[in-house]
């Protein structure tokens, strides 16, 4: 389809993309499982790319630089979330970089499945230039979605850190939280990770259907990020926080089917939370620090044409970790 975007307003910088990568809600959204896409819908919120033209205002950026958008393309900036740098929590709704209300064309937007994207230069993001830029892209989603509960919860040397899920989310957590200077720990039932996970920077594993294990674990861990992106049981890793520990949901979207058992919480302060994202002061020091620390995901390059089938083995866990569109092959 040919995409309608807007002219480059003065703020504007119009992007050629480069590399895109593949998440989980693109996928969610392709499919409609959350009943709100609106079709035709154009995914793809992990852009990179080069920047082509720049608005008569546009101070942060200029024609050649590199640049990345990431989940949002604007807010309110004006309500007491947006005053604070947290434009991911919006009070009055953000908008997304696809299926959200263009506020300058009568449409949705539409997202990083494309040739180009027009974007405020207030949420463009630079990218440090020493990383590889086609690895930068899952960034944009899944190194904020992780960063930034480690950054609130003021991760460092001394801090104990489990990850439970080794998968898109769970590997950059890793990486991420190693940064930091954590001691980092996988929970898995898969004990062939163990291997992988270490060479990303965990300390150990714990496999959580070992009772010995999940037990030998408890009272231990400062924080948990839980990146498991279906429902589970969350109570046994509960036990594992020490006192005023902290379990955060970034990985699944939903009601839980399991009671949540409040005694442990009680008597230990331990707490449950969740976290989405970043806001874009937050994405850039990820970014940042990523280009540091030279911390990446690990990545597959697809063809934007085998799109359908990277959906389908996203669905069964077949990638290591995050696919990433090669947007050139959208021109072939």
């Amino acid at each position: 389809m040919n995409i309608a975007r807007r002219e480059v307003q003065p703020r504007d910088v119009e992007i050629d993309i480069l590399y895109c990568g593949v998440c989980h809600s693109d996928l969610h959204t392709a499919r409609n499982d959350w009943s709100g896409t609106k079709y035709p819908a154009v995914p793809g919120h992990e852009i990179v790319g080069r920047i082509t033209k720049v608005g008569s205002e546009v101070t942060k950026f200029k024609v050649g630089d590199l640049a990345g958008v990431g989940c949002l393309v604007d807010s309110c900036r004006t309500c007491d979330s947006c005053q604070k740098d947290l434009e991911q929590y919006c009070l009055n709704g953000n908008t997304g970089t696809y299926n959200s209300k263009d506020k300058y064309l009568e449409q949705q937007t539409y997202g990083g499945y494309s040739e180009k994207v027009v974007v405020d230069q207030d949420f463009v993001l630079r990218i440090p230039e020493n990383l590889d830029l086609k690895a930068v892209a899952p960034l944009l989603c899944a190194g904020i979605t992780t960063y930034s509960p480690l950054r609130h919860w003021n991760v460092g040397p001394d801090s104990k850190v489990a990850v439970v899920g080794l998968g898109g989310l769970g590997h950059m957590a890793i990486k991420i939280a190693k940064g930091m200077g954590a001691h980092v720990s996988l929970f898995s039932r898969t004990p062939s990770k163990e291997q992988e996970a270490k060479a990303m920077g965990a300390d150990e594993m714990i496999i959580s259907t070992d009772e010995n294990q999940m037990k030998n674990a408890k009272g231990k861990f400062d924080l948990i990020i839980d990146t498991v992106p279906y429902d589970h049981d969350i109570n046994p890793y509960i036990l594992t926080l020490g006192v005023s520990g902290t379990l955060v949901l970034v990985g699944y979207l939903g009601e839980m089917e399991d009671m949540l058992k409040t005694v442990p919480m009680i008597l230990g302060r331990r707490s449950v939370a969740g976290s989405v994202i970043g806001g874009i002061k937050e994405t850039q020091e990820m970014l940042d620090f990523c280009g540091e620390k030279n911390i990446l995901p690990e990545i597959e390059m697809i063809n934007m044409q085998d799109i359908n089938n990277a959906y389908e083995r996203m669905l069964r866990s077949d990638v290591r970790y995050r696919f990433v569109i090669d947007m050139q092959s959208l021109k072939g």
